[in-house]
């Protein structure tokens, strides 16, 4: 538009010309919106680094001689083990689906990324009710064998390796979307040729095709650190101190505000470092398109399987399948059909309403942002917009109890002196106006899944030709009519897809929701972890079941833009 308009008005003089220039310096409409919602996002950062550069120092020094050193462990060695449980599956499997042929390989190729519909909190409840002494495993094993409690060895699902497994079945899906597009779309040159120089599939593999899906394959890594350094509800079921707990224990159990704060900023050290490795990961990945998408899907394959091979390959991806998704799903469904959680799910449209109401808030305000940001980027593509789009979009990183400590802090800040101003000045003494609401909770799912929305919207923004916009504005319509003839129609499925996986990712979301809900609100995920803490499973099932079921849609949207 501005190139337009510089043939549109009459040439000016040099003095008008340099105050026009100015005009143009200084930030638009857009861009001081995009740092007014960059500046609301980053306030959790923002309060939690303060945090740290100030305050008592003797609470960082008592955490280092007590609890950080086993959070700090604990922590690492979970992203650790579970990184290498979701590396190995995600990766070898994508190289199945991607360059061998099999026997079900059409059907698994969609269901390996069904594990994502399932919460890792919901597979950590269903596993443990499996595998615990009580379990049907230990007991089907016990009358199998005739073997007594003490006669046999069994590990300990409640525990740091059984966390690990939980989260690497359930996050795989990650580096197996990545790296199965990576496989499927490099360039097949190189490995043919590693293959007619006598290299055997194993070495040209290893040597090449590793190699050049390697930063897909970290991008996916880093993924799935996030989702276990995020993670609450593994952890704190199977008793793993890590800063997810950490932090809610250290705010909410022992009140200790100053600890949770100073844990918390040792946490965004984890999260800093995740965010710049897969953004470096994705700089480095590259765009071939010579790979097995371009030749279709019954295309041969780049490896030949014997007829066992062709078993083994079943059976390495179908097993994921099971572990992942199928046994957890299955058990959840056969519980749910029992005459105790059908009698438990009497108040179940209680926290259907609570869940609704706050996946719709949700996604309203996050639509509103994404829409506002994305038009920013459109309308201006200055350093200072993308940066601050950068920032306002940073959310996602972050784990929702580093998110919830660190609005809690300043916003009680606002409200108390807000508080003592009313009352000093108006003489009113009604309690608090912010901290306890549902507007906090609001505005810290807002803030952790604006991501969502805005790169869907930006999506679908970016389709929509600037012809079109410049074309009307020419013919006299204002902006108000350009958004509701033009852009509304075509950003409609963007706009729907965008509420739809905010609205399931906030139904879902776990740790920010136990510490910022007020008393009076309870969801679907609040309910199943409180009635799972309680070991009551089976009057959780019908509500776990209905997060599995909405989990499905983003993982239909992640199959189908994989296959992309």
């Amino acid at each position: 538009m501005s190139r337009l308009w510089q043939f549109a008005v009459p040439r000016a003089s040099e003095g008008a010309i340099a105050k026009q220039n100015a005009r143009h310096r200084r930030p638009g409409g857009w861009t001081i919106a995009a740092l007014v919602f960059a500046a609301l996002a980053s306030l959790p950062v923002a309060a939690i680094l303060w945090s740290s550069l100030g305050g008592e120092g003797a609470a960082i020094g008592e955490l280092a001689r007590t609890v950080l050193p086993t959070y700090i462990a604990n922590t690492a060695l979970l992203m650790l083990l579970t990184g290498g449980i979701a590396g190995v599956t995600g990766t070898g499997c994508a190289w199945l689906i991607a360059a061998t042929r099999f026997p079900g390989r059409r059907v698994l190729g969609w269901a390996l990324v069904l594990p994502l519909a399932l919460p890792a909190y919901l597979s950590a409840y269903i596993y443990a009710d499996m595998l615990d002494f009580a379990g049907p495993v230990q007991i089907g094993l016990r009358g199998a064998t005739g073997w007594g409690a003490g006669d046999y060895p069994f590990p300990d699902i409640r525990s740091l390796g059984g966390g690990a497994f939980v989260l690497g079945f359930v996050l795989y899906p990650y580096v197996y979307l990545l790296a199965r597009t990576a496989f499927a779309t490099q360039s097949l040159t190189q490995f043919r040729a590693a293959r007619s120089l006598g290299a055997s599939p194993a070495r040209a593999f290893w040597r090449v095709a590793l190699p050049a899906a390697r930063p897909a394959i970290a991008g996916g890594l880093a993924l799935v650190l996030m989702e276990v350094l995020a993670d609450f509800g593994v952890a704190e079921y199977f008793a793993i101190p890590t800063f997810s707990t950490g932090i809610f224990r250290s705010w909410l159990s022992m009140g200790d505000k100053a600890a949770a704060l100073k844990l918390a900023a040792v946490m965004l050290i984890f999260v800093i470092a995740l965010v710049a490795w897969e953004a470096r990961t994705r700089a480095g990945r590259s765009d071939s398109r010579d790979g097995l998408a371009s030749r279709g899907v019954d295309a041969e394959p780049l490896v030949a399987l014997t007829p066992i091979g062709k078993g083994l390959a079943f059976a390495a991806c179908i097993v994921p399948v099971l572990l992942g998704f199928v046994l957890p799903a299955g058990y959840l469904a056969a519980m749910a059909l029992s005459q105790t959680a059908q009698a438990a799910a009497g108040d179940l449209p209680t926290y259907l309403r609570g869940s609704l109401w706050l996946g719709l808030s949700t996604a309203s305000l996050c639509l509103v942002t994404a829409l506002v940001l994305a038009f920013a980027r459109a309308r201006s593509a200055s350093r200072v917009t993308t940066g601050a789009i950068r920032l306002a979009t940073l959310g996602y990183a972050l784990p929702g109890a580093l998110l919830a400590v660190g609005l809690l802090a300043p916003l009680g800040a606002f409200d108390q002196s807000l508080t003592r101003f009313a009352r000093d000045s108006l003489g009113w003494s009604g309690g608090l106006l912010l901290t306890g609401t549902s507007a906090v909770l609001v505005y810290a799912l807002s803030v952790r899944f604006l991501t969502v929305a805005y790169n869907s919207v930006s999506g679908g923004l970016a389709r929509i030709p600037p012809g079109l916009d410049a074309a009307a504005r020419s013919l006299g319509a204002g902006p108000s009519r350009v958004l509701a003839r033009i852009y509304a129609p075509l950003l409609a499925p963007s706009l729907a897809s965008a509420a739809a996986l905010v609205f399931i990712d906030t139904l879902r979301e776990l740790p920010a929701t136990l510490i910022l809900r007020p008393f009076n609100l309870e969801t679907l995920a609040t309910r199943t972890y409180r009635l799972a803490s309680d070991e009551r499973l089976v009057e959780a099932s019908i509500p776990a079941l209905i997060l599995l079921a909405a989990g499905l849609l983003p993982v239909l949207v992640l199959n189908r833009l994989g296959k992309r």
